[in-house]
């Protein structure tokens, strides 16, 4: 829902105020009081609404109540002098007392019941499983660690994924070499097979432009494939992606990181009941449920074998796309959660940051793979449907 008063638009889908067209900068506390007073503009809202619904019930000073109105008043160019938008009402509470008008966003079709998978050849004869779902423009996902094309469309964790952008784009995705429905059986793993791969899905597609999105280890890889094909790809989107790889970074930290999880992979991928399968899957979303934990679990077991995990985890940290990103010259949306374990904040800032005229968008989450049930969903899902074109 997007709410516009004065100069402003208020969109909780994104997240965002603007003004003019402009994002604002405002803390995620002030943006969530702002929206409260909004959405219950018929009313007046006591101290005691405001803390239940902001704080959670957590017991707070009036100096912070009042701190949290001074900082969203003056977000809205409001004061307490002029109580133009935010209304304190002695005793009682606060009202927000701007001119509304809303705009409902538009509806989103239903997803597709099914998903049509089928295969095509490398330039060095491995065989490629893509799948193709939805209708409407041509988003092409790029393949990453780890994917399983039947069991991540059933998964509790990727279905909701795909049901989202097949809704709205015609969704490519493939597995990569080495995992899920592709050839197993593949000892290159170069950053330049992996290119290879993904042309050769987008031809199999039948695909002349079309939108690039790059999650994780596929960052690098679509970053690579647009800088080659900048006629192709009309959009590029890197999410939760990186520059250079764990075994590449300066941070002895990262390194060190990196061969521990290779030493477990080596040693417990894939074994039932082993501890390592949730520990590993918890990485990755810290703030997953039970359900969400066992299909990651189940997914490591399913889409390939321990070697060929090692193997690939090993290549893909020692990606290095620096030299290639201030040629990048597609629109690009960088989109990166706060607190990502797997890949830290800094590699998406070192993105936006290299690539020419770069948009960022920080998630509030510590997931890698965010959840449906977390306000950064919708922070992600309304940036990229926002910055891609819209359906015909």
């Amino acid at each position: 829902m997007r709410y516009r008063f004065d100069r402003f638009e208020l969109d909780l889908g994104t997240r965002e105020l603007s003004s003019a067209g402009v994002v604002s900068a405002v803390e995620p506390q002030v943006f969530d009081l702002i929206a409260f007073l909004v959405e219950n503009r018929a009313r007046v809202v006591s101290t005691d609404d405001l803390i239940g619904a902001i704080w959670n019930g957590r017991i707070v000073s009036d100096s912070a109540i009042a701190a949290r109105i001074s900082a969203a008043r003056a977000a809205l160019g409001d004061d307490g002098a002029r109580q133009a938008l935010i209304r304190t009402l002695p005793r009682r509470g606060f009202r927000f007392v701007g001119e509304i008008k809303t705009e409902a966003p538009a509806p989103v079709p239903a997803a597709p019941a099914r998903q049509r998978i089928s295969f095509a050849r490398s330039v060095d004869g491995t065989r490629i499983a893509l799948a193709e779902s939805g209708a409407g423009y041509p988003l092409v996902r790029a393949g990453h660690w780890l994917t399983h094309l039947e069991h991540d469309w059933t998964s509790p964790v990727w279905r909701p994924h795909l049901e989202r952008m097949s809704a709205r784009f015609r969704l490519v995705r493939y597995d990569q070499r080495g995992n899920g429905l592709s050839d197993w059986d593949c000892a290159d793993l170069a950053l330049e097979r992996f290119v290879e791969d993904l042309e050769t899905v987008v031809d199999a597609a039948g695909l002349e432009r079309f939108a690039l999105y790059g999650a994780s280890q596929g960052a690098p890889i679509a970053v690579a494939y647009a800088r080659r094909h900048p006629a192709r790809v009309s959009h590029l989107i890197l999410h939760g992606g990186y520059e250079q790889g764990r075994l590449l970074r300066a941070s002895e930290a990262e390194r060190e990181q990196a061969e521990a999880i290779l030493a477990l992979i080596r040693h417990g991928w894939g074994r039932p009941g082993s501890p390592f399968n949730a520990a590993f899957a918890t990485l990755f979303m810290p703030g997953g449920t039970r359900e969400q934990i066992g299909s990651l679990a189940e997914l490591q077991r399913s889409t390939t074998t321990a070697s060929n995990a090692a193997a690939l985890r090993a290549a893909v940290d020692g990606f290095d796309v620096t030299a290639l990103l201030a040629g990048i010259t597609v629109p690009t949306l960088v989109l990166h959660a706060k607190n990502d374990g797997v890949q830290p904040l800094d590699q998406g800032r070192r993105l936006a940051t290299a690539i020419p005229g770069a948009e960022f968008v920080m998630l509030e989450s510590a997931n890698h793979v965010l959840a449906p049930e977390e306000p950064a969903w919708e922070a992600l899902y309304g940036a990229i449907e926002r910055f891609l074109p819209a359906p015909r």
